[in-house]
């Protein structure tokens, strides 16, 4: 029998993570959209194109198992600014608050890192992810240029002034 403890752990990304990434966040987008090029690009290479470009992904843990991520995606230096990716939790652990628990561990580490802002794109099909977005501080912002066809809704969550 399966104890579980409801523990969740959020954790730094580590490459044995990179199939966990990658097939939690193809599991929510194949529901609601297409995957797009944007999307294989930061899922097949994250340590290349996160990571590696001053980026953070975090990982969080329900029993040692990874059921939800999310990414700070860095897009300028001066001022800093980083865009929230890929979130996304498992069907099996939501309810959890585990996107809210990536979500802040992310907004605390671009605060600790002296960031500007923290800017995201999403659906508006995605209700709950919004409601999300808004109890962690963003904003709702006129959308313009997506590398998303599905992007119709884009925010800011402003740190420093």
């Amino acid at each position: 029998m399966n104890s579980m403890n409801n523990e969740v752990q959020i954790i730094s990304y580590q490459s044995k993570y990179k199939e966990a990434f990658k097939a939690l966040n193809e599991e929510w987008i194949k529901t609601f959209f297409t995957m797009e090029a944007g999307d294989y690009k930061l899922l097949d290479n994250p340590e290349e194109h996160i990571i590696g470009k001053g980026g953070y992904i975090v990982v969080a843990l329900l029993d040692g198992e990874a059921v939800g991520t999310c990414a700070l995606v860095k897009t300028t230096d001066e001022p800093l600014t980083f865009e929230l990716s890929k979130m996304a939790v498992s069907p099996k652990a939501q309810g959890k608050k585990i996107g809210y628990l990536v979500g802040q561990a992310l907004v605390e580490k671009a605060k600790e890192l002296k960031a500007e802002s923290i800017f995201l794109e999403t659906n508006s099909v995605l209700v709950p992810a919004i409601k999300l977005y808004e109890k962690l501080g963003f904003k709702h912002l006129p959308v313009s240029d997506s590398v998303y066809d599905r992007c119709d809704t884009q925010m800011l969550l402003e740190i420093r002034c």
